[in-house]
């Protein structure tokens, strides 16, 4: 059976075990075992996945907007584990809680420095 991931994971919402959006799929990172096979090893969320999978002017716009909000530029995209997802359906749903992922270098720069200055943001939950 022949998988077309591109068509069946990309731009798919990703939502996290207690059903919070955690992203989209923006693009899928590869790697090769020790006999030389590719496998799928992780999917990208964040406008830096999203701008060099789109590539062209656009893109080029997307990554240097992802990297204006981020102390550290180049912005790495935000990575989830291929074990994390417990299956594919409608979106794609993780075993994990949001939470428990590598935090997104835009949203942690923004919460940080856009968010934390909003009287009353300290008390807001999620």
């Amino acid at each position: 059976m022949r998988v077309q991931l591109a068509k069946r994971l990309l731009d798919q919402q990703i939502v996290d075990v207690e059903g919070r959006l955690v992203g989209r799929v923006d693009d899928i990172a590869f790697a090769v075992d020790d006999e030389g096979y590719p496998y799928v090893d992780c999917l990208l969320t964040g406008q830096g996945a999203l701008g060099q999978r789109i590539g062209g002017r656009v893109g080029r716009l997307l990554v240097a907007v992802a990297q204006r909000f981020t102390d550290d530029p180049p912005v790495p995209p935000r990575r989830v584990p291929l074990a994390q997802v417990a299956r594919v359906d409608s979106a794609v749903r993780l075993r994990c809680r949001a939470a428990d992922l590598p935090p997104s270098p835009v949203e942690s720069w923004l919460r940080r420095h856009l968010i934390a200055r909003i009287p009353g943001s300290n008390r807001a939950s999620g």
